[in-house]
């Protein structure tokens, strides 16, 4: 059997708020959005240019305390082809930016991000 990865889910406290981190500072663009109010969620989906992976935003109405990330989950991957250039507008975007790193005895070739419910986001050299 094939699989093929379609998206991951995060939850997040301030919608308006994660999806312009994730469209004005990741660059990825709203693909679809799918509101319950019966429920009291909405479901927003983020992707990249050639609809390779999606994130899926879950916010439920009015949450009352942050949620808790745990100690399994790390990150997501990003790529990008101007590494410096990318880390330079991120350090302006006012979010927590780590410096440049590269495994032992390489070149930098990533950093993480973080958005505003404290999940990572590496992005890496493309390849």
């Amino acid at each position: 059997m094939e699989y093929k990865l379609e998206h991951a889910c995060i939850r997040v406290m301030d919608l308006e708020k994660s999806i312009k981190f994730y469209t004005e500072v990741v660059g990825l663009e709203e693909v679809r959005r799918k509101d319950f109010p019966e429920w009291k969620f909405t479901l927003v989906y983020l992707s990249d240019a050639e609809r390779n992976f999606e994130i899926e935003l879950t916010y439920n109405y009015d949450p009352e305390k942050p949620y808790e990330l745990g100690n399994g989950f790390s990150h997501f991957a990003l790529t990008v082809a101007d590494l410096e250039g990318s880390h330079a507008f991120h350090r302006e975007s006012g979010y927590r930016v780590t410096d440049l790193k590269g495994l032992p005895g390489e070149k930098p070739m990533y950093y993480f991000i973080t958005d505003p419910d404290g999940y990572m986001i590496e992005i890496i050299r493309g390849r």
